[in-house]
């Protein structure tokens, strides 16, 4: 049984602290509710929107008039194979939080995404990466819901990953109504090292976050990094460090931030987002693209 909550706020749900309700909204613990969650949904013709951690996301300061699944089903096994370790691990896991319990056992691999924001299922959802890892690198398989409602499984080819960007990600395209494939749980791959080596590479890894990143509410990197070169830079240097409309500001610290200040609307990011792409364009000739998920108003009305 799944518990449904109506016009429920979602800002507290997100990295930016923004969002309008949600016309319904439902935690699930397990893949089995997530699935009952969306048949629900679609009995009744409702659009869903699937949400795991609430990072890499702009949502709409008018919410959302349908349904809000907000993936929290965490469980994940072992299974050794030789030297070669799977991770059979549910969407909703935390990134961070799966990485430090494998690691805690000496398993390595995936120590790139100590302090990654975000959940497994939205990993896959936008191969997210740093430091010089990625989510395509550790993908075996995952089981999806497809749009009939059949359950099957993609092998890692099966998602064509790029930079930042998956076919799930093509296929919701500008349209966030759009019934996609959901990802129910996935199998990554790992392997046991020292467990001394694991411990002091994330340490390496957390204070190089702790030192580039800027405190406040915000989504990480809001831009796409361009060929040879880096959002962060190209907007450091067209001056705009600091620079704010309304309660968003592109952050001090590193200029791929955009900083909720409080009382932030999704519009006031996004006119400080661009601005920025405006400037950048003009000073260097370079067009920015946006990593971030954007929900607007004219994508929905309550």
């Amino acid at each position: 049984m799944i518990d449904l909550r109506e016009h429920e706020l979602l800002a507290p749900y997100t990295a930016w602290r923004i969002g309008g309700p949600a016309r319904y909204f439902v935690n699930v613990t397990s893949p089995e509710q997530q699935v009952e969650a969306v048949q629900w949904a679609e009995l009744r013709q409702l659009p869903i929107f699937m949400l795991g951690g609430g990072s890499n996301l702009l949502m709409s300061d008018a919410g959302w008039n349908g349904l809000v699944i907000r993936n929290r089903a965490t469980g994940f096994e072992l299974h050794e194979h030789g030297d070669q370790l799977t991770i059979h691990v549910q969407a909703g896991a935390p990134t961070a939080g799966t990485v430090r319990r494998l690691a805690a056992q000496g398993i390595a691999g995936l120590e790139w995404a100590e302090g990654l924001p975000g959940t497994i299922g939205g990993a896959i959802y936008g191969n997210a990466g740093c430091y010089g890892g990625e989510t395509v690198k550790h993908l075996q398989s995952a089981r999806l819901l497809m749009p009939d409602n059949q359950i099957v499984e993609w092998a890692a080819a099966d998602f064509q990953f790029d930079y930042r960007t998956s076919q799930l990600k093509r296929l919701a395209g500008n349209r966030p109504t759009t019934r996609i494939p959901y990802v129910l749980d996935a199998v990554l791959t790992a392997w046991r090292d020292d467990p001394v080596w694991i411990a002091s590479k994330m340490a390496e890894i957390a204070e190089g976050r702790k030192q580039r990143t800027p405190a406040g509410s915000s989504c990480g990197s809001v831009f796409k990094n361009p060929a040879n070169t880096t959002a962060g830079r190209l907007i450091d240097a067209a001056g705009l460090k600091g620079f704010r409309m309304g309660a968003a500001q592109i952050a001090e610290k590193h200029a791929n931030y955009i900083l909720n200040l409080g009382g932030a609307t999704a519009n006031d990011i996004l006119r400080v987002a661009e601005y920025a792409q405006t400037e950048v364009l003009k000073q260097f000739g370079i067009e920015l693209e946006l990593e971030v998920r954007v929900i607007t108003s004219e994508d929905q009305s309550l």
